[in-house]
């Protein structure tokens, strides 16, 4: 499964700059809403298109490798289901 690290992100982005950002400021700089944010953030598995993924990888001035993490697939899934 891929997951967004949106907040380890962020957090980087505040590391690297001094400014921390919010979603609502995010929202702001990147045109997403604030509910998709927080889905990217706390929803395993949550679906998303690649220019979402470009705009972060843009506003938290990262590259995808910095964004998404590859994880084990999940054991419930059998070859067969795929």
């Amino acid at each position: 499964m891929i997951t967004v690290k949106l907040r380890d992100a962020m957090e980087g982005y505040r590391r690297r700059t001094g400014v921390r950002l919010t979603y609502d400021s995010l929202s702001a700089t990147t045109g997403i809403s604030v509910n998709t944010l927080q889905s990217l953030a706390t929803r395993a598995g949550y679906n998303t298109r690649l220019n979402t993924i470009e705009k972060l990888c843009r506003a938290l001035e990262c590259s995808p490798g910095d964004l998404l993490e590859m994880t084990a697939e999940d054991e419930s899934i059998t070859h067969e289901d795929q």
